[in-house]
């Protein structure tokens, strides 16, 4: 994934544009009104989310794959925490964080990459902390499309696998994890004009007690 995404950053630069995903706004709200000051962004790009946060006076933590997508972040003046590096070789730190916002990356990893990479975040999160998956959905419009490489995963574009999770897959990989909201979000694309917007599943969960999940 690393060739992949490098090869992307580097050569289509800022390739989504510079404003924020709505489900960054719908989590703005959440950690909010649950009092979360620091926030965990694994798979910040380029810092389009990451910047919403900061000038909401969150203080954000950022791991990001690309090197050329980190130097894009702070070309743009985003001023926080990045590591470069794989989500799957977490953690980065010995922090602990209040809230954690994922988009549009845990469903391209495969199943044992996804299992290792929620117990990781999990770890590092505060008792009472939140995190927010924006995931692939089997009712996306994508789904079905490119080469099957498994139950409900397909490879839709050379070096880009993608795994859309339905009720069930929601439950077997999150439910460990305190699952307070899982819901369909209508995602705008506003870079591409005229496409219509996509169906991502928006789950939420929260770390009530210290545990030790074996899962």
């Amino acid at each position: 994934m690393t060739d992949y995404w490098e090869y992307r950053f580097s050569t289509e630069g800022v390739m989504w544009g510079f404003e924020p995903s709505d489900s960054a706004l719908l989590a703005i709200d959440l950690f909010r009104s649950n009092g979360i000051k620091s926030v965990l962004i694994p798979g910040m790009g380029y810092g389009r989310n990451a910047e919403l946060f900061i000038k909401n006076g969150f203080a954000v933590t950022g791991i990001e794959i690309s090197e050329s997508a980190i130097k894009l972040a702070k070309e743009k003046g985003l001023d926080c925490e990045m590591y470069n590096g794989s989500v799957t070789e977490m953690p980065f730190d010995d922090s602990k964080y209040d809230g954690i916002f994922c988009y549009a990356l845990i469903h391209v990893l495969n199943f044992s990459e996804r299992k290792r990479f929620l117990r990781e975040c999990f770890k590092q999160l505060n008792v009472n902390g939140l995190m927010i998956f924006v995931v692939a959905s089997t009712q996306n419009q994508m789904y079905g499309k490119g080469r099957p490489i498994g139950k409900n995963r397909f490879e839709i574009s050379k070096g880009l696998k993608v795994f859309y999770y339905n009720d069930e897959a929601v439950e077997n990989e999150f439910s460990s994890y305190g699952i307070i909201v899982d819901k369909i979000v209508e995602e705008p694309v506003r870079f591409m004009k005229g496409e219509d917007p996509v169906l991502l599943r928006y789950i939420v969960c929260k770390k009530q007690t210290i545990q030790t999940l074996i899962r």
